[in-house]
């Protein structure tokens, strides 16, 4: 039987700088466009015998005594490690359980230092680069949500880390490159769950409380404001807490603007990059230099790192340091528009991914996963 380690464990082998080499054992076009930090390309079927092939595999990972094999869900990587057992004596073999499925799942809770008794919590998904935070009040023990992946025990864990309840969930959007847990985490607590009061235009069947432009929230001691912020979706809204930090969700991110062409058809996709320099320009930049700029995703790289960052550091900026290092910022509405019609690769299912978060598709749980493999591409 073919030892395996669990997706958390290869984490925090990473994190350890420990020796080990990774072979992603899935085909070419999946290992190119999504994969580990750090790992080797060996194709390798479920049902595949190394036939010669183990010369060349033990080329590739040299002098190393610790081999661990991922495939997408834990098979063909399985069968490696098995044939690689049974031809070899020289390495420690491992395969990761579930995979890359597995992998997706993998999260770091870190928090971010605002001052006082503001608690602002950001649960990171490693392999995805999804960021949502639980926003509290360490004074009196509430906090809400925002923008929870399907993964929602994660938000609670960090929930009850930081000795906090959560009295609300939040949803800055209708997001379209991973489920979102916001509705099924609100229900499973018995707390209103929250979108922009714009969620009506985009047909939105799931049961939510509207949050209108500038309305406050109260979490404990602090205030939680609601701020229409249009352009990577219609009815986007960020959330502004205390004047101190600004939630920007998909709007803007540490290095670069969300993108406005998943809603938008391609009719329309001048209006929604015109609405995104508006929102940014007249609303976001507007903020005080001062104010921290808490994103809802970081772009990992075809090469499994954070663009920005690590995983297990918090990932933010100001408003002052966007303005100057953020080079979109710095177009003219044309050009920006321009550059927004070029935005890159979409992210993989982002249909039905947002016909199910909606509300108005059903998919199973054990699909859910599936439609989210690959690469975030919410960035332009």
């Amino acid at each position: 039987m073919v030892t395996t380690i669990s997706p958390e464990r290869l984490a925090e082998l990473q994190d350890e700088d420990a020796e080990y080499v990774l072979v992603d054992t899935r085909p070419a076009d999946s290992y190119e466009s999504w994969h580990i930090a750090g790992a080797v390309h060996f194709p390798f079927g479920p049902e595949e015998e190394l036939d010669g092939r183990l010369e060349d595999l033990e080329e590739m990972v040299g002098d190393t005594e610790r081999v661990i094999a991922v495939c997408a869900k834990g098979i063909s990587s399985s069968n490696l490690a098995t044939r690689l057992e049974s031809a070899t004596d020289e390495f420690d073999v491992a395969a990761v359980d579930g995979g890359m499925k597995g992998w997706s799942g993998v999260y770091d809770r870190v928090e971010i230092d605002i001052g006082g008794d503001l608690t602002i919590v950001q649960v990171q998904r490693r392999a995805k680069g999804c960021l949502g935070y639980v926003v509290g009040c360490s004074e009196t023990g509430e906090a809400v949500v925002v923008d929870p992946t399907a993964d929602t025990d994660e938000f609670e864990i960090a929930a009850e880390e930081a000795a906090l309840e959560i009295i609300g969930v939040i949803d800055t959007h209708v997001h379209a490159d991973h489920i979102s847990g916001g509705s099924q985490l609100a229900d499973n607590l018995g707390v209103p769950y929250y979108l922009g009061e714009r969620a009506a235009q985009r047909d939105v069947e799931r049961e939510y409380t509207p949050l209108d432009g500038n309305e406050v929230l109260t979490v404990g001691d602090h205030e939680v404001k609601a701020v229409y912020t249009p352009g990577h979706t219609s009815e986007m809204i960020n959330l502004l807490v205390d004047d101190a930090a600004l939630l920007t969700a998909d709007t803007l991110h540490v290095d670069s603007t969300g993108r406005t062409e998943l809603e938008f058809s391609d009719d329309e996709g001048e209006r929604g990059a015109r609405m995104l320099y508006e929102t940014l320009h007249r609303t976001i930049l507007a903020e005080p230099e001062s104010v921290v700029v808490l994103p809802g995703h970081v772009t990992v790289t075809a090469e499994g790192e954070f663009a920005h960052g690590a995983p297990g550091e918090a990932i933010r900026t100001t408003i002052r340091d966007a303005r100057t290092e953020i080079d979109l910022l710095g177009l003219d509405e044309d050009a920006f528009v321009d550059r927004m019609a070029e935005a890159g690769e979409k992210p993989s299912n982002y249909e039905e991914i947002i016909e199910y978060n909606r509300g108005a598709a059903d998919i199973p749980p054990e699909e859910r996963v599936e439609l989210e493999l690959g690469p975030n591409n919410c960035s332009a």
